[in-house]
Protein backbone atom coordinates (compact mmCIF):
# COMPACT_ATOMS: atom_id res chain seq x y z
CA UNK A 1 0.00 0.00 0.00
CA UNK A 2 1.75 3.33 -1.16
CA UNK A 3 1.07 5.71 1.83
CA UNK A 4 0.04 9.64 1.53
CA UNK A 5 2.88 10.67 3.01
CA UNK A 6 5.32 9.41 0.61
CA UNK A 7 3.50 11.17 -1.79
CA UNK A 8 3.05 14.30 -0.76
CA UNK A 9 6.20 15.64 -2.28
CA UNK A 10 5.86 19.59 -3.45
CA UNK A 11 5.23 20.13 -6.73
CA UNK A 12 4.57 16.76 -7.16
CA UNK A 13 1.11 15.25 -8.34
CA UNK A 14 0.25 11.56 -8.91
CA UNK A 15 -2.85 10.47 -10.31
CA UNK A 16 -4.04 7.22 -9.69
CA UNK A 17 -7.23 5.87 -11.77
CA UNK A 18 -7.84 2.82 -13.88
CA UNK A 19 -6.89 3.58 -17.83
CA UNK A 20 -10.45 5.05 -19.75
CA UNK A 21 -9.11 6.45 -22.90
CA UNK A 22 -11.66 7.49 -25.12
CA UNK A 23 -13.88 8.35 -22.08
CA UNK A 24 -14.87 11.88 -22.17
CA UNK A 25 -13.19 13.58 -18.94
CA UNK A 26 -16.17 15.09 -17.81
CA UNK A 27 -17.62 12.02 -16.72
CA UNK A 28 -14.09 10.98 -14.76
CA UNK A 29 -15.18 12.07 -11.12
CA UNK A 30 -11.27 13.40 -9.54
CA UNK A 31 -10.71 13.59 -5.90
CA UNK A 32 -7.88 15.31 -4.19
CA UNK A 33 -7.07 16.24 -0.58
CA UNK A 34 -8.10 19.82 0.55
CA UNK A 35 -7.49 22.20 3.66
CA UNK A 36 -10.72 23.68 5.36
CA UNK A 37 -10.67 26.76 2.78
CA UNK A 38 -11.21 23.91 -0.11
CA UNK A 39 -7.57 24.47 -1.67
CA UNK A 40 -6.04 21.65 -3.09
CA UNK A 41 -3.10 20.27 -1.10
CA UNK A 42 -0.01 20.81 -2.56
CA UNK A 43 1.65 17.61 -3.86
CA UNK A 44 -2.13 16.18 -2.93
CA UNK A 45 -2.65 12.56 -4.82
CA UNK A 46 -5.39 12.52 -7.41
CA UNK A 47 -7.72 9.72 -7.35
CA UNK A 48 -9.61 9.64 -10.55
CA UNK A 49 -12.99 7.10 -11.35
CA UNK A 50 -15.97 7.58 -13.45
CA UNK A 51 -19.30 7.66 -11.18
CA UNK A 52 -21.88 5.42 -12.49
CA UNK A 53 -24.25 6.44 -10.35
CA UNK A 54 -24.01 10.38 -8.65
CA UNK A 55 -26.92 11.62 -7.21
CA UNK A 56 -26.77 15.39 -5.11
CA UNK A 57 -28.95 16.33 -2.24
CA UNK A 58 -29.84 19.43 -0.43
CA UNK A 59 -32.28 19.40 2.37
CA UNK A 60 -33.73 22.75 3.04
CA UNK A 61 -35.83 23.07 6.63
CA UNK A 62 -39.14 24.93 5.95
CA UNK A 63 -41.27 25.27 8.92
CA UNK A 64 -45.01 26.72 9.61
CA UNK A 65 -44.52 27.73 13.37
CA UNK A 66 -48.15 29.30 13.26
CA UNK A 67 -50.31 26.17 11.79
CA UNK A 68 -51.78 25.43 15.06
CA UNK A 69 -52.94 28.67 16.23
CA UNK A 70 -56.22 28.11 14.12
CA UNK A 71 -60.03 27.17 15.54
CA UNK A 72 -59.44 23.77 13.76
CA UNK A 73 -56.25 22.84 16.28
CA UNK A 74 -58.68 24.08 19.08
CA UNK A 75 -61.99 22.04 18.57
CA UNK A 76 -60.61 20.14 15.41
CA UNK A 77 -64.30 17.99 15.73
CA UNK A 78 -66.40 20.74 16.47
CA UNK A 79 -64.35 22.89 13.73
CA UNK A 80 -65.02 19.88 11.06
CA UNK A 81 -68.57 19.57 11.47
CA UNK A 82 -69.18 23.15 10.77
CA UNK A 83 -67.15 23.31 7.75
CA UNK A 84 -68.56 20.64 6.02
CA UNK A 85 -72.34 21.06 7.28
CA UNK A 86 -72.98 17.56 9.09
CA UNK A 87 -73.86 19.32 12.82
CA UNK A 88 -77.06 20.70 11.54
CA UNK A 89 -79.02 17.43 11.80
CA UNK A 90 -77.32 17.63 14.91
CA UNK A 91 -78.83 20.47 16.25
CA UNK A 92 -82.27 19.83 14.44
CA UNK A 93 -82.41 16.85 16.88
CA UNK A 94 -82.73 19.05 19.61
CA UNK A 95 -85.55 21.08 18.91
CA UNK A 96 -89.03 20.45 20.86
CA UNK A 97 -91.56 19.17 18.49
CA UNK A 98 -94.43 20.29 20.75
CA UNK A 99 -93.51 23.98 20.44
CA UNK A 100 -93.89 23.96 16.31
CA UNK A 101 -94.02 27.57 15.47
CA UNK A 102 -91.19 28.53 18.04
CA UNK A 103 -89.03 25.76 16.91
CA UNK A 104 -89.76 26.20 13.32
CA UNK A 105 -88.70 29.83 14.02
CA UNK A 106 -85.53 29.20 15.65
CA UNK A 107 -84.51 26.14 13.54
CA UNK A 108 -84.16 28.67 10.68
CA UNK A 109 -82.42 30.88 12.60
CA UNK A 110 -79.84 28.22 13.60
CA UNK A 111 -80.10 26.96 10.21
CA UNK A 112 -78.79 30.38 8.33
CA UNK A 113 -76.51 30.93 11.06
CA UNK A 114 -75.04 27.24 10.19
CA UNK A 115 -74.75 27.38 6.56
CA UNK A 116 -72.26 30.36 7.29
CA UNK A 117 -69.82 27.98 8.78
CA UNK A 118 -70.17 25.90 5.71
CA UNK A 119 -67.10 25.94 3.65
CA UNK A 120 -65.05 28.29 5.60
CA UNK A 121 -61.42 27.88 7.42
CA UNK A 122 -59.37 29.38 10.03
CA UNK A 123 -56.45 28.82 7.50
CA UNK A 124 -54.88 31.84 6.71
CA UNK A 125 -51.80 33.46 4.67
CA UNK A 126 -50.45 34.42 7.95
CA UNK A 127 -50.88 31.16 9.83
CA UNK A 128 -49.82 28.98 7.25
CA UNK A 129 -46.53 31.19 6.41
CA UNK A 130 -43.31 28.92 6.12
CA UNK A 131 -39.75 30.10 8.03
CA UNK A 132 -36.72 28.90 6.93
CA UNK A 133 -34.66 27.16 10.40
CA UNK A 134 -31.99 26.21 8.20
CA UNK A 135 -30.27 23.39 6.56
CA UNK A 136 -28.24 20.45 6.29
CA UNK A 137 -25.08 19.98 4.89
CA UNK A 138 -24.89 18.80 1.24
CA UNK A 139 -24.62 15.10 0.44
CA UNK A 140 -23.68 13.04 -2.27
CA UNK A 141 -24.35 9.47 -2.86
CA UNK A 142 -21.69 8.29 -5.41
CA UNK A 143 -20.67 5.07 -7.10
CA UNK A 144 -16.91 4.62 -8.16
CA UNK A 145 -16.24 2.48 -11.07
CA UNK A 146 -12.29 0.41 -10.71
CA UNK A 147 -11.51 -1.52 -13.53
CA UNK A 148 -7.99 -3.41 -14.80
CA UNK A 149 -6.85 -3.42 -18.01
CA UNK A 150 -3.14 -3.64 -17.26
CA UNK A 151 -2.10 -4.13 -13.74
CA UNK A 152 -4.80 -4.77 -11.27
CA UNK A 153 -3.02 -3.13 -8.24
CA UNK A 154 -2.21 0.03 -9.75
CA UNK A 155 -5.36 0.42 -11.73
CA UNK A 156 -7.59 -0.61 -8.75
CA UNK A 157 -6.21 -1.84 -5.84
CA UNK A 158 -4.01 1.88 -4.72
CA UNK A 159 -6.65 4.29 -5.77
CA UNK A 160 -9.18 2.41 -3.62
CA UNK A 161 -7.03 2.39 -0.55
CA UNK A 162 -6.36 6.25 -1.12
CA UNK A 163 -10.03 6.78 -1.28
CA UNK A 164 -9.74 4.26 1.98
CA UNK A 165 -7.22 5.67 4.07
CA UNK A 166 -8.51 9.74 3.10
CA UNK A 167 -11.84 8.32 4.82
CA UNK A 168 -10.38 7.03 7.50
CA UNK A 169 -8.88 9.06 11.10
CA UNK A 170 -5.15 9.68 9.66
CA UNK A 171 -4.45 8.48 13.52
CA UNK A 172 -6.52 7.35 16.87
CA UNK A 173 -4.00 7.69 20.03
CA UNK A 174 -3.61 4.07 21.92
CA UNK A 175 -3.71 5.15 25.00
CA UNK A 176 -6.73 6.13 26.31
CA UNK A 177 -6.40 7.40 29.77
CA UNK A 178 -6.86 11.40 29.35
CA UNK A 179 -4.96 11.61 33.06
CA UNK A 180 -1.79 9.54 32.16
CA UNK A 181 -1.46 11.75 28.80
CA UNK A 182 -1.92 14.77 31.08
CA UNK A 183 0.75 13.71 33.62
CA UNK A 184 3.27 13.75 30.44
CA UNK A 185 2.34 16.61 29.23
CA UNK A 186 3.18 17.97 33.01
CA UNK A 187 6.70 16.03 32.54
CA UNK A 188 6.94 17.74 28.77
CA UNK A 189 7.10 14.80 27.33
CA UNK A 190 3.58 16.39 25.13
CA UNK A 191 1.60 19.66 24.77
CA UNK A 192 -1.17 20.15 26.59
CA UNK A 193 -3.85 19.84 23.55
CA UNK A 194 -2.06 16.64 22.20
CA UNK A 195 -3.17 15.42 25.64
CA UNK A 196 -6.32 16.44 25.58
CA UNK A 197 -6.88 15.27 21.96
CA UNK A 198 -4.62 12.79 20.76
CA UNK A 199 -6.23 11.56 17.80
CA UNK A 200 -6.34 13.22 14.03
CA UNK A 201 -9.83 13.43 12.26
CA UNK A 202 -9.98 11.82 8.83
CA UNK A 203 -8.87 14.23 5.89
CA UNK A 204 -10.92 16.13 3.69
CA UNK A 205 -11.25 16.26 0.15
CA UNK A 206 -12.31 17.64 -2.82
CA UNK A 207 -14.42 16.28 -5.77
CA UNK A 208 -14.50 17.49 -9.73
CA UNK A 209 -16.94 16.03 -11.64
CA UNK A 210 -18.61 17.51 -15.21
CA UNK A 211 -17.40 20.91 -14.62
CA UNK A 212 -17.96 21.62 -10.92
CA UNK A 213 -15.65 21.20 -8.28
CA UNK A 214 -17.11 20.51 -4.61
CA UNK A 215 -14.66 21.57 -1.86
CA UNK A 216 -14.29 20.96 1.34
CA UNK A 217 -15.72 17.23 1.49
CA UNK A 218 -15.26 14.50 3.85
CA UNK A 219 -16.32 11.15 3.33
CA UNK A 220 -19.20 9.77 5.38
CA UNK A 221 -19.40 6.30 4.39
CA UNK A 222 -17.39 4.05 2.00
CA UNK A 223 -17.86 0.47 1.15
CA UNK A 224 -15.68 -2.53 -0.83
CA UNK A 225 -17.70 -5.23 -2.38
CA UNK A 226 -15.63 -8.28 -0.61
CA UNK A 227 -17.28 -10.96 -3.60
CA UNK A 228 -15.90 -9.13 -6.65
CA UNK A 229 -13.48 -10.54 -9.01
CA UNK A 230 -9.98 -10.99 -8.48
CA UNK A 231 -6.93 -12.19 -10.55
CA UNK A 232 -4.53 -15.09 -9.91
CA UNK A 233 -2.50 -12.99 -6.89
CA UNK A 234 -5.83 -11.95 -5.25
CA UNK A 235 -6.05 -8.47 -6.17
CA UNK A 236 -9.17 -6.73 -7.23
CA UNK A 237 -9.46 -6.68 -11.18
CA UNK A 238 -12.89 -4.38 -10.75
CA UNK A 239 -14.57 -3.25 -8.06
CA UNK A 240 -17.38 -0.75 -7.62
CA UNK A 241 -16.85 1.25 -4.76
CA UNK A 242 -20.08 3.16 -2.64
CA UNK A 243 -19.71 6.25 -1.16
CA UNK A 244 -21.24 9.22 0.37
CA UNK A 245 -19.93 12.44 0.76
CA UNK A 246 -20.99 15.19 2.61
CA UNK A 247 -20.11 19.01 2.71
CA UNK A 248 -18.33 20.60 5.52
CA UNK A 249 -20.95 22.64 6.11
CA UNK A 250 -23.98 24.32 4.48
CA UNK A 251 -23.40 25.71 0.89
CA UNK A 252 -25.24 29.26 0.40
CA UNK A 253 -25.39 31.15 -3.05
CA UNK A 254 -22.04 32.04 -3.10
CA UNK A 255 -20.07 29.03 -2.10
CA UNK A 256 -22.80 27.38 -5.60
CA UNK A 257 -21.71 29.95 -7.62
CA UNK A 258 -17.85 29.10 -6.61
CA UNK A 259 -18.22 25.25 -7.40
CA UNK A 260 -18.21 26.61 -10.92
CA UNK A 261 -15.34 28.33 -11.13
CA UNK A 262 -12.90 26.49 -8.73
CA UNK A 263 -10.47 24.23 -10.41
CA UNK A 264 -7.61 21.74 -9.56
Amino acid sequence: MIRPSALMTPGLTLTYSSLWDGLNPNLIASFFLVDRDGRMVDGSPIVKAPLTECEMEVTLNWQSPFENTGPESKAPVLAAMLQSGSLQPTVDALFDPSKAEESSRAMRETNSLLKKFEGRTGITKLNSTQIFTGMQPIKFSAQALFRAWRDAQSEVGTPVDMLMEWALPQELASDGSVLARLVGAGKGETGAIEALLPSLTPCLIGMTYKGRTYAPLVIESIGLPLSSPIDVDGNFVELLVPMILCSLTALDRKDWAETSTRRL
